[in-house]
């Protein structure tokens, strides 16, 4: 039997009823409606120290600080208020008169959508809080989208993001998964999109937040995550706005000299360009969702041998689920409006140009080339070894009804070539290396990069077999 879904009212109520439960409120911005659904359930002096909304941006400078970019909806100014309010709980109740609270502190700063309605809106939510009365502080940390039309529904659907995450954080922090899915109880997900969260304290040091992001794609709360070479899941909006981006797709299984050499070749014809400011470019290895769902479920040891790799050797990392290229360009696109790079190899330019993808658009392969191009977008093709010879561009053949377009994007020079490449390399494929490294066979090192090698005998990645790696200790 599945578990029963609760309303935010009656989460508010059970949580209220929780003698153990002890905490503070702070909302500011459009974010005023989480603590409302405590106050009407009822019982709420035994859970509520403090409800404030310090809607004024004077009074909320005053009270946690100005920020130096001047702005209010961001996680430097939501976590300002987690220390402030939580450093208050410890400060101002007498644990000896309460030594089996759990303190918790709840914050959240959003703005919603602007009158001309060309803006949704987005905002943080976040709790700081205990498990255990001389415990140390777990942290939750979320970021949305708003994409209802009208602020009041808005408010309100934040108001229950907000009662399910504080519901979750004490009911559910053990179970991770469903703390994730917890949230969107009585939410439709066309409302709001989850496109960060980070879990962090004793309570969750099991828990990989890579993986989380990935459960973010997998659930269809939102079609893209980023996170850096640390494993911290980072902001798309904070990390590509205003930048110029270059992106390479694959399947990374693992990393191999190819791999880098693409994007190391296609960086250097990057920052070449006119438009583009080197001290503003972020490199981005991109996974599809629908790689990572090679045989029709997602494995996620899987997932985390690509991102250890990715991660180890410095590179930022973005999972998507926008298998067109299109899409993928939509999505930078939403985010600035500066010069754009794609990496890929023969192969998949040549699949670009195939209508068969394209089916499902109303204006075919011709909308699909207007959404792409009419972008600042450059494509960078690495060479490809046929049977005799090497392929480029000048090779690929495409369909006569669209020759003339291709034609006219390579004398544009938005399609280019990587003239610099290591033909030398160029009979490596993943597949083939990832087979020899389950099977235990030899010569599979010299295809990858440096360290990459040791990095997959020491930590067993990919399916090196466990006999090998004892061998290698």
């Amino acid at each position: 039997m599945a578990d029963m879904v609760l309303s935010a009212a009656q989460k508010a109520l059970r949580t209220n009823l929780n003698p153990n439960v002890y905490g503070s409120f702070a909302e500011i911005g459009a974010g005023q409606e989480t603590v409302r659904h405590f106050f009407r359930a009822g019982g709420a002096s035994g859970t509520i120290a403090k409800a404030m909304s310090a809607y004024d941006k004077e009074f909320s400078d005053a009270i946690y600080g100005q920020e130096a970019d001047g702005r209010y909806v961001t996680e430097t100014r939501l976590r300002k208020m987690l220390n402030h309010e939580y450093r208050l709980l410890h400060e101002r109740i007498d644990r000896q008169k309460s030594p089996d609270k759990c303190f918790f502190a709840f914050a959240n700063t959003v703005t919603t959508i602007n009158f001309a309605k060309t803006f949704k809106g987005h905002g943080w939510l976040g709790i700081r809080y205990q498990t255990r009365p001389v415990g140390d502080a777990n942290e939750v940390i979320v970021h949305v989208r708003l994409h209802e039309d009208n602020a009041k529904y808005q408010q309100e659907t934040v108001g229950a993001m907000g009662v399910n995450l504080i519901y979750a954080a004490y009911n559910l922090y053990d179970e991770p998964k469903k703390f994730l899915m917890s949230l969107y109880d009585g939410i439709d997900k066309s409302a709001i999109e989850i496109d960060l969260i980070n879990f962090s304290g004793p309570d969750f040091e099991h828990v990989d937040n890579r993986l989380m992001s990935l459960q973010l794609i997998k659930n269809g709360f939102t079609d893209a995550v980023i996170f850096g070479p640390e494993g911290k899941n980072l902001l798309p909006a904070e990390l590509l706005y205003k930048k110029n981006i270059l992106a390479m797709r694959g399947s990374f299984r693992p990393v191999t000299k190819v791999n880098m050499d693409m994007i190391k070749k296609g960086y250097k014809q990057f920052i070449k360009s006119q438009s583009v400011e080197k001290d503003e470019t972020v490199v981005l290895f991109e996974i599809t969702l629908n790689n990572l769902l090679a045989d029709g479920n997602l494995d996620e040891q899987d997932f985390l041998d690509r991102a250890d790799i990715l991660c180890s050797i410095g590179q930022t990392v973005l999972i998507s689920n926008y298998q067109e290229y299109y899409r993928l360009v939509d999505y930078f696109a939403s985010f600035t409006k500066k010069r754009m790079g794609l990496i890929m190899g023969i192969p998949s330019l040549q699949e670009i140009f195939e209508d068969k993808y394209y089916d499902h658009l109303t204006g075919g392969i011709l909308e699909a080339m207007g959404r792409l191009f009419s972008k600042k977008l450059i494509i960078y093709a690495y060479p490809f070894r046929g049977e005799s010879s090497i392929t480029t561009t000048d090779d690929i053949v495409v369909n006569d009804l669209f020759r003339n377009i291709y034609d006219y994007l390579k004398q544009a020079r938005r399609v280019r070539d990587i003239n610099d490449f290591d033909p030398e390399i160029l009979s490596i494929w993943s597949r083939e290396v990832l087979r020899k490294i389950r099977n235990g066979e030899e010569g599979w090192e010299s295809c990858l990069p440096t360290y990459v090698d040791t990095i997959i005998k020491e930590k067993g990645l990919f399916g090196y077999p466990k006999s090998a790696k004892s061998l290698q200790a």
